[in-house]
């Protein structure tokens, strides 16, 4: 009879573990429509390759060897286990701590549910070096991120291993990053900001006099719709760490982690629509979805402890923080044309500190010293990377192909043929 609970408790965590993380898979799909939506018509294919081919890389990478780099130590090819061997000690293992970090068994479903966490990370590097960095350069970067740099840094902190044999994140200091405001967010963040330093801006984008000047996106609506896949893919991503689902107060916490990645996302666009407001006299849409967003991001290091309230006002704070980051990051000439270093690496810093506010487990010190860690490994080993890959084979496309947009010299074929010449197109 306990055996017939438990494998039935497995059931339920399993299938819970894979839909959510099919809602994680589900925002590659967010963050295309988003990219697609904010950048010119004549740079539109070429971002929707990069997602989708990021997508696949970072699945064969992590299989091939990042998954056992973050939790195995070696490396591997295609040694992920099957269900053939469910013994009664597994089951009760797997019932008790449930998958992920701690897991005993269901390698099949936790690697499934940690690679979209990887697809995701560099996802945000994607739109921060948008309109004028070549794809095949962009690719090889994903190779060496999702398949190295990214399993590295998530050993360190997930996997419970110690930084380079010097001390453990998590055992010595205390951190906490319940889903990836850090190690997820921050770090696909971090391996932008690298890339965006040694590609410079935009040709057009400021003036030697200081003038920043605006390149607004082509598509808003599909930018909004891309932010909305973002919201509910993200209750898999916040959820799914809960790990389990088949006991009572696991099912209380992925209710309590639903309704506060909920509302932290409503409170960060909220603040930043009305800061956008008294900033810029208009309800501006790009600083209001880059709210939602903030507020998701800032909620990832813990959804489950706060009130529904403490949230809400967490998400708010991260909401106006994008703004103001957002702004000074154009002051100091980094051309990011979609926010995703704002979005996902100041306020991942955010999301890191606000955890001792509602978790005695943690510490500010704690968090501080893990968040250095890991933004000093992603940026310091990406940027080596960039620079690498900028002296083997260049990493910006000539200004000629810039100007006449990407889409034609890197995928030849345009998203809008029938438009792109046409006043306003972005052309």
């Amino acid at each position: 009879m306990e055996n017939n609970i438990f494998e039935l408790q497995f059931a339920i965590d399993t299938f819970y573990f894979l839909v959510c993380g099919a809602l994680v898979m589900w925002m590659a799909a967010g963050f295309a429509m988003l990219e697609s939506g904010l950048v010119r018509a004549k740079n539109t294919t070429e971002i929707l390759t990069k997602n989708v081919a990021l997508y696949a890389v970072s699945c064969i990478m992590y299989m091939v060897c990042g998954y056992a780099i973050m939790y195995g130590g070696g490396f591997f090819l295609g040694g992920i286990a099957g269900g053939d061997s469910l013994t009664d000690d597994v089951l009760k293992a797997s019932a008790e701590n449930g998958f992920g970090g701690d897991s005993v068994y269901a390698d099949a479903s936790d690697f499934f549910f940690q690679v979209v966490f990887v697809a995701t990370a560099m996802s945000i590097v994607s739109g921060a070096v948008a309109e004028r960095m070549k794809l095949w350069a962009f690719l090889l970067f994903a190779v060496v991120m999702t398949g190295v740099i990214y399993p590295l840094e998530g050993s360190w902190t997930w996997g419970g291993n110690s930084v380079f044999g010097l001390y453990n994140l998590g055992d010595d200091f205390g951190f906490s990053d319940f889903a990836g405001s850090g190690i997820v967010h921050m770090a696909g963040a971090a391996a932008a900001l690298a890339g965006v330093l040694l590609l410079g801006p935009r040709k057009g984008k400021y003036t030697a006099s200081g003038r920043i000047n605006a390149i607004p996106g082509a598509n808003l609506p599909l930018a909004t719709l891309g932010t909305f896949i973002l919201w509910m893919g993200w209750f898999g991503f916040n959820g799914g760490s809960v790990l389990k689902l088949g006991d009572v107060a696991s099912a209380n916490s992925v209710a309590v982690v639903f309704l506060n990645t909920n509302t932290a996302a409503a409170g960060g666009l909220v603040s930043a629509l009305i800061l956008a407001r008294l900033l810029f006299g208009k309800a501006d849409l790009t600083m209001a979805l880059n709210g939602a967003l903030a507020g998701l991001v800032a909620i990832t290091a813990e959804p489950s402890t706060p009130s529904a309230l403490a949230a809400t006002l967490i998400g708010a704070v991260g909401g106006g923080i994008v703004v103001f980051s957002i702004l000074a990051l154009d002051k100091m000439k980094i051309d990011d044309p979609v926010g995703a270093i704002s979005v996902h690496g100041v306020v991942g810093l955010w999301g890191l500190l606000a955890v001792p506010l509602t978790n005695s487990d943690a510490s500010f010190i704690g968090q501080l010293v893990g968040a250095a860690t890991i933004f000093a490994w992603v940026f310091g080993a990406s940027f080596l990377v960039w620079l690498v890959i900028k002296v083997a084979m260049g990493i910006r496309v000539s200004e000629e192909d810039e100007y006449a947009g990407v889409d034609v010299s890197e995928c030849g074929m345009e998203a809008y043929p029938e438009f792109i010449d046409s006043p306003g197109s972005g052309r």
